[in-house]
């Protein structure tokens, strides 16, 4: 009897070694060039693919070096995971030491920085690599629960022999992404991870749900600092004249005075006091202000020159885009949402509709209004650079587009139609 990829998930739960006897079939087949029984989960050959591209070897053993005990601390005490860690082991802990499993969580670099759970299944991962400062990324590993999340930017169940590399295949690890709520930056994955005999289908949606209560943890955190940064902002802005807002480190705005209040402006990489060029603002004072930035907008001309527009897709997690003209340069980081509406526009320098955009992104045309918030979210930053009706960068931009060596690796976390296209017509 043939069996779907979602039949094989769904076997694992009642004879999880047939289970592992059919996937270790698919991998060998599927890596060898052959025809294979059952096709892998579309993320999981997706992820094959990049790392045949990248040159893993499936039979070797590949690990880096661990980071020393003083990085692994220092790296703990800067990152915002540790305002979220109670969230998780009030999640995840509970449970997982009953289901012989162990909470993970690595920061964005893909680094080890929590192991808990069951002391045998710990003692089992030490065995595999799977130890506190351990680099858990995709292209270092093979496909995993930490790596592969993080590059695809959702939940992902790696059961078996859907691990790429040989050593992995006796194990089962499920990991979601966590991002940062002010910014949609990754901070790191957490992952439930144990011997193939635990998998359960369920633990999908288990992990997923426990990493959203701590981007929900993040976001109170977010607007409590906002409160505190509003307190101090408050009477610093009723004696100013003239247009002024106070703004956090990330840009979110905390209060405003003689101008209409906007949730969040972009702010350059390394921000510093001074007469600045901010976009949409023009010219503004910046003057650093307890937790945050208080901005006074400047009414003088903004110096004219060219505007040059580089939007850099080289690296598969971290889309930017840097603006250069008159008045300086400046980069943002961008959400995968935001790095294919730039794709897309520059790709079509004369414009797109909504409709078009819409099915190009999603292939439903239907879907206009889900295009036009993320364009006024864009247009935040971006500002005069773009025109709509149709949207379009404007004419006296120059603007270029930096791609990755293999086509393929373009937004690999993007299933927009228009992306998808790109990589197979350029590949």
């Amino acid at each position: 009897m043939a069996l779907s990829p979602m039949d094989v998930t769904q076997l694992a739960v009642v004879d999880s070694a047939r289970a592992a006897r059919v996937l270790s079939e698919v991998r060998s087949a599927t890596l060898s060039g052959q025809r294979s029984p059952v096709a892998p989960r579309p993320v999981i050959e997706q992820s094959w693919g990049r790392m045949l591209r990248s040159g893993i070897d499936p039979e070797h053993d590949r690990r880096s070096g661990l980071l020393p005990v003083e990085e692994v601390r220092r790296r703990r005490e800067s990152t915002a995971l540790r305002h979220v860690l109670p969230v998780l082991r009030e999640g995840l802990l509970s449970v997982a030491d009953v289901a012989h499993h162990i909470m993970v969580v690595a920061d964005g670099d893909g680094r080890v920085l929590w192991r808990e759970g069951s002391a045998p299944v710990l003692r089992k991962a030490d065995g595999l690599g799977f130890e506190l400062g351990a680099d858990w990324r995709e292209d270092v590993v093979g496909t995993n629960g930490i790596g592969t999340p993080a590059v695809v930017r959702r939940p992902v169940q790696v059961f078996a022999s859907e691990h790429f590399v040989r050593s992995q295949t006796t194990w089962t690890c499920t990991g979601a992404p966590i991002t940062d709520p002010r910014d949609g930056r990754l901070l790191g994955v957490v992952d439930v991870s144990g011997p193939l005999e635990t998998m359960h289908p369920a633990t999908l949606a288990w992990v997923d749900s426990v990493a959203k209560l701590a981007e929900a943890r993040l976001r109170e955190l977010h607007l409590t600092s906002l409160e505190r940064l509003r307190s101090v902002a408050a009477p610093v802005l009723a004696r100013l004249g003239g247009r002024a807002l106070a703004v956090d480190r990330d840009g979110w705005t905390a209060a405003v005075t003689g101008m209409p209040y906007t949730n969040r402006i972009a702010l350059p990489k390394s921000l510093a006091a001074g007469r600045r060029w901010l976009p949409p603002l023009g010219l503004c004072g910046v003057e650093p202000l307890a937790e945050g930035w208080l901005i006074r907008i400047s009414d003088d001309p903004v110096p004219r020159g060219a505007t040059r527009v580089v939007l850099d897709l080289t690296q598969p997690r971290r889309a930017s885009v840097t603006v250069s003209g008159g008045a300086g340069s400046w980069s943002h980081e961008l959400s995968p949402r935001h790095a294919e509406l730039l794709y897309l526009l520059a790709l079509h320098r004369g414009g797109r509709s909504a409709a078009g955009l819409a099915e190009e992104m999603f292939g439903d045309p239907a879907r206009r209004v889900t295009v036009r918030a993320e364009m006024s979210r864009v247009r935040r930053y971006l500002g005069g650079l773009l025109e709509h009706r149709p949207y379009r960068f404007a004419e006296d931009a120059e603007v270029e587009v930096l791609l990755p060596a293999d086509p393929r690796d373009l937004l690999p976390q993007s299933a927009a139609p228009a992306v998808v296209n790109g990589r197979s017509s350029t590949g």
